[in-house]
Protein backbone atom coordinates (compact mmCIF):
# COMPACT_ATOMS: atom_id res chain seq x y z
CA UNK A 1 0.00 0.00 0.00
CA UNK A 2 1.35 3.42 -1.00
CA UNK A 3 1.67 6.22 1.48
CA UNK A 4 -0.07 9.44 0.45
CA UNK A 5 2.24 12.44 0.85
CA UNK A 6 0.86 15.95 1.02
CA UNK A 7 2.77 18.17 -1.39
CA UNK A 8 2.57 21.69 0.05
CA UNK A 9 4.61 23.14 -2.81
CA UNK A 10 2.02 21.89 -5.32
CA UNK A 11 -0.73 23.67 -3.37
CA UNK A 12 1.24 26.93 -3.24
CA UNK A 13 2.17 26.89 -6.91
CA UNK A 14 -1.46 26.39 -7.95
CA UNK A 15 -2.96 29.07 -5.70
CA UNK A 16 -4.92 30.59 -8.60
CA UNK A 17 -6.92 27.37 -8.96
CA UNK A 18 -7.63 27.36 -5.23
CA UNK A 19 -8.84 30.95 -5.51
CA UNK A 20 -11.06 29.86 -8.39
CA UNK A 21 -12.67 27.23 -6.18
CA UNK A 22 -13.11 29.63 -3.25
CA UNK A 23 -14.62 32.36 -5.44
CA UNK A 24 -16.90 29.92 -7.25
CA UNK A 25 -18.23 28.38 -4.06
CA UNK A 26 -18.69 31.83 -2.48
CA UNK A 27 -20.61 33.11 -5.50
CA UNK A 28 -22.74 29.98 -5.65
CA UNK A 29 -23.52 30.18 -1.92
CA UNK A 30 -24.50 33.85 -2.12
CA UNK A 31 -26.68 33.24 -5.17
CA UNK A 32 -28.50 30.26 -3.69
CA UNK A 33 -28.79 31.26 -0.04
CA UNK A 34 -29.81 34.90 -0.22
CA UNK A 35 -33.32 36.16 -0.92
CA UNK A 36 -32.28 39.71 -1.74
CA UNK A 37 -32.18 40.15 -5.52
CA UNK A 38 -29.27 42.61 -5.43
CA UNK A 39 -27.22 40.11 -3.41
CA UNK A 40 -28.08 37.43 -5.97
CA UNK A 41 -26.68 39.65 -8.74
CA UNK A 42 -23.50 40.23 -6.70
CA UNK A 43 -23.19 36.45 -6.14
CA UNK A 44 -23.53 35.82 -9.87
CA UNK A 45 -20.79 38.39 -10.54
CA UNK A 46 -18.44 36.68 -8.07
CA UNK A 47 -19.22 33.33 -9.70
CA UNK A 48 -18.54 34.82 -13.13
CA UNK A 49 -15.24 36.31 -11.96
CA UNK A 50 -14.12 32.89 -10.77
CA UNK A 51 -14.72 31.47 -14.25
CA UNK A 52 -12.67 34.32 -15.72
CA UNK A 53 -9.83 33.43 -13.35
CA UNK A 54 -10.02 29.77 -14.37
CA UNK A 55 -9.83 30.48 -18.09
CA UNK A 56 -6.97 32.94 -17.73
CA UNK A 57 -5.08 30.50 -15.50
CA UNK A 58 -5.45 27.71 -18.04
CA UNK A 59 -4.29 29.96 -20.89
CA UNK A 60 -1.00 30.92 -19.26
CA UNK A 61 2.05 28.77 -19.91
CA UNK A 62 5.01 29.05 -17.54
CA UNK A 63 7.85 30.64 -19.47
CA UNK A 64 5.53 31.47 -22.35
CA UNK A 65 5.63 34.81 -24.08
CA UNK A 66 3.16 36.83 -26.10
CA UNK A 67 2.49 35.22 -29.48
CA UNK A 68 4.63 37.59 -31.52
CA UNK A 69 6.78 35.92 -34.15
CA UNK A 70 10.43 36.60 -33.46
CA UNK A 71 12.02 34.18 -35.90
CA UNK A 72 13.32 31.89 -33.16
CA UNK A 73 11.85 28.38 -33.55
CA UNK A 74 12.32 27.41 -29.87
CA UNK A 75 10.15 30.20 -28.45
CA UNK A 76 7.27 29.05 -26.23
CA UNK A 77 4.05 31.03 -26.66
CA UNK A 78 1.06 31.43 -24.36
CA UNK A 79 -2.32 30.84 -25.95
CA UNK A 80 -4.04 34.22 -26.48
CA UNK A 81 -7.50 32.77 -27.17
CA UNK A 82 -8.63 32.41 -23.52
CA UNK A 83 -7.65 36.02 -22.83
CA UNK A 84 -9.59 37.26 -25.84
CA UNK A 85 -12.63 35.21 -24.85
CA UNK A 86 -12.50 36.60 -21.33
CA UNK A 87 -12.41 40.17 -22.64
CA UNK A 88 -15.61 39.42 -24.55
CA UNK A 89 -17.12 37.70 -21.50
CA UNK A 90 -16.34 40.74 -19.33
CA UNK A 91 -18.25 43.01 -21.71
CA UNK A 92 -21.19 40.59 -21.80
CA UNK A 93 -21.04 40.29 -18.01
CA UNK A 94 -21.24 44.05 -17.56
CA UNK A 95 -24.24 44.25 -19.88
CA UNK A 96 -25.94 41.35 -18.09
CA UNK A 97 -25.31 42.95 -14.69
CA UNK A 98 -26.71 46.26 -15.89
CA UNK A 99 -29.82 44.52 -17.20
CA UNK A 100 -30.25 42.52 -13.98
CA UNK A 101 -29.93 45.64 -11.84
CA UNK A 102 -32.41 47.50 -14.07
CA UNK A 103 -34.87 44.62 -13.60
CA UNK A 104 -34.31 44.74 -9.84
CA UNK A 105 -35.12 48.47 -9.88
CA UNK A 106 -38.36 47.81 -11.81
CA UNK A 107 -39.28 44.98 -9.43
CA UNK A 108 -38.66 47.34 -6.49
CA UNK A 109 -40.91 49.96 -8.08
CA UNK A 110 -43.67 47.41 -8.71
CA UNK A 111 -43.60 45.42 -5.47
CA UNK A 112 -41.88 47.80 -3.05
CA UNK A 113 -39.27 45.20 -2.09
CA UNK A 114 -36.32 43.26 -3.49
CA UNK A 115 -36.72 40.29 -1.13
CA UNK A 116 -37.66 37.15 -3.04
CA UNK A 117 -39.93 35.74 -0.30
CA UNK A 118 -41.91 38.99 -0.04
CA UNK A 119 -42.36 39.15 -3.82
CA UNK A 120 -43.65 35.55 -3.92
CA UNK A 121 -46.07 36.31 -1.06
CA UNK A 122 -47.34 39.42 -2.87
CA UNK A 123 -47.76 37.43 -6.10
CA UNK A 124 -49.78 34.75 -4.30
CA UNK A 125 -51.90 37.42 -2.64
CA UNK A 126 -52.58 39.11 -5.98
CA UNK A 127 -53.45 35.76 -7.58
CA UNK A 128 -55.86 34.96 -4.74
CA UNK A 129 -57.47 38.40 -5.04
CA UNK A 130 -57.80 38.02 -8.82
CA UNK A 131 -59.32 34.55 -8.42
CA UNK A 132 -61.79 35.80 -5.81
CA UNK A 133 -62.90 38.72 -7.98
CA UNK A 134 -63.24 36.45 -11.01
CA UNK A 135 -65.42 34.06 -8.99
CA UNK A 136 -67.50 36.94 -7.62
CA UNK A 137 -68.09 38.46 -11.07
CA UNK A 138 -69.33 35.13 -12.50
CA UNK A 139 -72.33 35.04 -10.13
Amino acid sequence: MEEIVFDFEFVLTHYNYWMFVVLMMTGLYITVSRGNLVKKVVGLNIFQTSVFLLYISMGKIVGGTAPILTGEPDTVYSNPLPHVLILTAIVVGIATTALALALVVRIRETYGTVEEDDIIALELEMDATAAASATGSER
